[in-house]
């Protein structure tokens, strides 16, 4: 199969088919304390955890859990930011053979009970902010964690300041269920590369809420793929960990690839641009991975108007398609903070945890995706079928490679309507967006499949109107819509948030309906053209266009 790749031409000397370790996250990362233990694995406003104390505290957070009865294959839910506890637990529950079930601490109760309901976790363990969510849930035991206990002093009473607690109950707080244990290395339990390492949940805005089953596997080998991909080794380097580890992008990259290779994953909590900014200037990171919005409100800001960024040696961009102008904003602005590397956008699903696809380092195309990861195939197979459309036609993006998914949680027929075995042989993860393949084996995402609309039989899709919206020189970020019309069945809506929220909207609006004349098929044209503040974002930070669907 390899000779009909058309991207191996421009791997340069990025190697295609790696070697991927045969254990799990677990032994993976804790082989790294033996080789340096006195090197920083994480950070965490300004307090370094070595490998050998990351060590310490997996195995005691391990003999913890074994102690209140939690044993191979039982699943514990994991409700908090980006915090040291959460690392602790993620790597101590595969170590005895438990699972993972990583969510979004702002989700709604309503969702947490799906959750609890969907893993039958046995157990949570939750920021303290949050405990109050989990009042009369079905769980038999909850664990309770502060930012504090992790912060230096002066740090944790300046955050003290900073927040208010919701506590309404006590349950076991993290630094008691710790005490007085003592791990025994008969507890650890021996899991094949195969075995599930983690459960992770789709973003649902493209349908119902998923969990999806991801391996030992799937994490290593993401790891190794993304190692290779970043042109610099990350042994001794450090990443900016802004992406949630309930994102498979902030786990996989920013969390695994880094404690995995020997470098520092820098744990941010929660983001604004001007701690954002301060730790750029106190950490000197040397890569950074965030969603478009986040690199957005970066370049707007004034805290970043002095911050050298010359100690980048990446930056990585995902979660979310990267328009072409705020690329070349993010570009120029990496430039001139005395950056020497570009923005390199890339692809990817949490049933493929994360990147499966990037822009190499030394060249890009407009409009593109990347190239694929190594040991990654990409095909574009006509639409609900294995069909292979080839080169330079646009169809469904299939994957095929050691970081899909195992199936999805309790739904047997999502994952076949995902999963398929194609002619090849091969397993292929078929994606539901729209993409291209060029002759130089470059991607290209056009647009989600399911995310259409339909006006008097004719296909409409949104993120084409939005491209030409975005490209008028009053607009910041479009969205469009389809709203119900008894003639019709849909009509297109336009909404729009302007670059200068001050000037004069009735002409601008104006002048976009003749860009829009000028740029888009009569039936396809917006109806309506409505100017808002800010578009609404998803918790993983996309477009919510649901939200805007809802409103009409």
């Amino acid at each position: 199969m390899q000779e009909n790749l058309p991207w191996l031409k421009n791997y340069a000397d990025v190697k295609y088919h790696l070697e991927y370790p045969e254990c799990t996250i677990s032994q993976a990362v804790l082989k790294n304390a033996d080789k340096f233990p006195n090197k920083a694995a994480l950070s965490f406003f300004s307090k370094n955890i070595s490998y050998e104390e990351l060590k310490r505290k997996i195995f005691t957070v391990a003999a913890a859990f074994k102690r209140i009865g939690i044993s191979e294959n039982d699943k514990v839910l994991l409700c908090m930011p980006n915090m040291p506890q959460n690392v602790y637990c993620l790597y101590a529950l595969n170590l005895i053979g438990a699972v993972a079930c990583l969510i979004h601490p702002l989700s709604a109760e309503g969702e947490i009970d799906f959750y609890i309901n969907k893993t039958q976790c046995k157990c949570a363990v939750v920021l303290d902010d949050f405990e109050y969510k989990f009042k009369d849930k079905k769980v038999d035991i909850i664990i309770t964690t502060s930012i504090e206990d992790e912060l230096l002093l002066y740090k944790a009473i300046a955050y003290k300041f900073s927040k208010k607690s919701k506590k309404k109950e006590k349950n076991i707080k993290f630094k008691d269920f710790i005490k007085n244990v003592r791990f025994n290395e008969k507890d650890i339990v021996n899991r094949k590369k195969e075995d599930i390492a983690a459960v992770l949940f789709s973003g649902g805005t493209t349908g119902k809420t998923k969990g999806i089953l991801l391996s030992n596997l799937n994490f290593n080998a993401l790891a190794i793929q993304t190692q290779e991909m970043c042109r610099y080794p990350v042994q001794s380097k450090s990443m900016l960990a802004v992406i949630p580890m309930f994102h498979g992008f902030g786990l996989g990259v920013c969390v695994h690839t880094m404690l995995l290779n020997g470098g520092k994953s820098i744990l941010v909590p929660r983001f604004n641009v001007k701690s954002f900014a301060q730790l750029l200037k106190k950490e000197k990171p040397d890569y950074i991975a965030g969603v478009p919005s986040l690199y957005k409100a970066v370049i707007d800001s004034k805290y970043m108007k002095n911050i050298d960024l010359s100690c980048l040696l990446g930056v990585f961009s995902g979660g979310d398609s990267l328009s072409e102008n705020l690329k070349e904003k993010i570009d120029s602005f990496l430039i001139n903070h005395g950056s020497r590397v570009k923005v390199r956008e890339g692809y990817g699903t949490t049933e493929c945890f994360s990147a499966s696809c990037l822009t190499p380092y030394h060249m890009e195309k407009k409009g593109s995706i990347g190239l694929p990861y190594p040991d990654t195939y990409y095909k574009i197979c006509k639409p609900q079928t294995t069909q292979d459309l080839g080169l330079e036609k646009e169809g469904e993006i299939c994957i095929s490679g050691p970081t899909v998914m195992k199936e999805y949680l309790n739904n047997k027929e999502e994952t076949e309507n995902a999963l398929k075995k194609h002619d090849d042989g091969r397993v292929w993860f078929h994606t539901g967006d729209l993409g291209v393949i060029d002759n130089d084996g470059f991607i290209y995402f056009k647009q989600r499949i399911k995310r259409i609309i339909v006006s008097r039989g004719y296909n409409i899709y949104p993120s084409q109107l939005e491209f030409v919206l975005n490209s008028h020189e009053k607009v910041s970020e479009s969205c469009v819509v389809g709203v119900y019309d008894p003639y019709k069945i849909q009509k297109v809506k336009a909404y729009v948030v302007l670059k200068n929220d001050s000037e004069n909207k009735e002409k601008i609006i104006e002048s976009l309906k003749e860009h829009c004349v000028k740029n888009i098929a009569k039936y396809a044209l917006p109806y309506k053209i409505e100017i808002i503040k800010e578009l609404p974002k998803t918790l993983l930070g996309k477009t919510d266009y649901r939200k805007l669907e809802k409103e009409e």
